[in-house]
């Protein structure tokens, strides 16, 4: 079909150059800007979440809504002092359609900002900073993972109704720390516990002897953790080393074990962790991404990989309502929050704040595996505190 300008339309173009951050129109290839750790302690879980949603587009024929993807990479390195400049190189100068983006919850929020005053599309696959979704949330902002309050929260209802009344928290004190722990002291409490200590130790230290022998004198029926990573093989190899386990039984949000379990060993065994996401599930829409995302990249895909692939199909998912013009945004926003997205982690639906509405496993370590007993929390959402929308 040939595109003859007009006056008005040559005068919106000459607009979009000098105001970059406006949603495109449709037509042409869809610019998606990546925003991820590609080095670095992250670089594998920002790898995951670009091929999961490489992944949908391929399945998709290579478009989505009948638009060509055209990929933009930016590797935010997990920092947050570079975020606002990488994010505004893929805003500005690149001008890109959508961003997707980020691991790190730091860089995520100084991204919710710039995406919030330029009104540019935001599809964070990871980052769990509550603000995103809370204070922080916005039209053309949306997520396809998780806010940080959500797996802890399902864990504090775990832990109450195992019978266990007091408890003790340790975590790194940053904000995602004191989001996890908030979510599950907030149900342990509800139902009936009580968080005695609460400990904390500043990121990323991991010298955690002194802390152990307080959780020991304190006498807890459980403790309750969120540690990532590095940190997390640490703090479990030493609650065992201690001799911890055999007494007090650890929980933690699911990425206490997820990606660790490797160098965790022995240690991890019979750990109880709560996610939204599995090994073995065992449905056939798990089973089939999983062999698909396996035969594409010669991997076996993770958590990070099911978020990816989610933040294309919800970005599919508002693209065909609006027949790929992002600049509908009510529109747009309005089909997401009435789809229910087929993910292999289980169907979901998109809350008013833009969050997933989801179930949330209760997983048991089992060899290098977090199998699953069954679903703790069913259509767990997050609460949104602070979100005017």
């Amino acid at each position: 079909m040939k595109f003859i300008p007009t006056l008005g339309a040559l005068a919106a173009a000459a607009a979009l150059l000098t105001a970059p951050s406006a949603w495109a129109q449709a037509g042409g290839k869809l610019k998606v800007g990546f925003m991820l750790p590609y080095t670095g302690t992250y670089a594998a879980l920002g790898n995951a979440i670009e091929n999961g949603f490489r992944l949908y587009v391929q399945e998709q024929g290579g478009k989505l809504a009948g638009r060509e993807i055209e990929f933009i990479k930016v590797d935010d390195e997990s920092d947050p002092s570079k975020a606002t400049d990488n994010v505004n190189k893929l805003i500005k100068r690149d001008q890109v359609d959508v961003i997707i983006g980020t691991v790190h919850s730091g860089v995520a929020m100084a991204m919710a900002k710039a995406a919030k005053e330029s009104n540019t599309l935001l599809i964070v696959p990871n980052a769990g900073a509550d603000a995103v979704t809370g204070p922080m949330c916005a039209p053309n902002i949306f997520r396809s993972s998780f806010s940080n309050w959500q797996p802890a929260y399902a864990m504090g209802e775990v832990a109450a109704k195992r019978g266990h009344k007091k408890a003790v928290t340790i975590t790194w004190k940053y904000a995602a720390g004191d989001e996890s722990v908030n979510g599950f002291k907030e149900a342990f409490e509800k139902g009936g516990g009580q968080v005695v200590k609460q400990l904390t130790l500043p990121f990323p230290n991991v010298e955690f002897q002194a802390l152990l022998t307080e959780i020991a004198a304190a006498k807890p029926d459980a403790v309750y953790t969120f540690f990532a990573g590095g940190g997390a093989v640490k703090f479990v190899k030493d609650y065992a080393a201690a001799g911890l386990n055999k007494n007090i039984p650890l929980y933690g949000a699911g990425f206490l074990t997820d990606g660790t379990l490797e160098a965790q060993g022995d240690a991890a065994q019979g750990l109880l962790t709560t996610l939204h996401y599995a090994d073995g599930l065992g449905t056939p829409r798990d089973n089939a991404f999983r062999l698909a995302y396996a035969k594409a990249f010669k991997l076996q895909p993770d958590v990070y990989a099911v978020q990816g692939y989610d933040a294309a199909q919800m970005l599919g998912v508002g693209l065909n309502a609006v027949k790929g013009d992002v600049g509908k945004k009510a529109e747009f926003a309005a089909a997401l929050k009435a789809a229910k997205i087929d993910s292999p982690r289980g169907t979901f639906t998109i809350a008013k704040n833009h969050n997933p509405v989801q179930d949330f496993y209760l997983r048991k370590v089992e060899g290098k595996e977090n199998k699953s007993t069954g679903i703790a929390v069913k259509a767990l959402a997050d609460p949104g505190r602070g979100c005017r929308m």
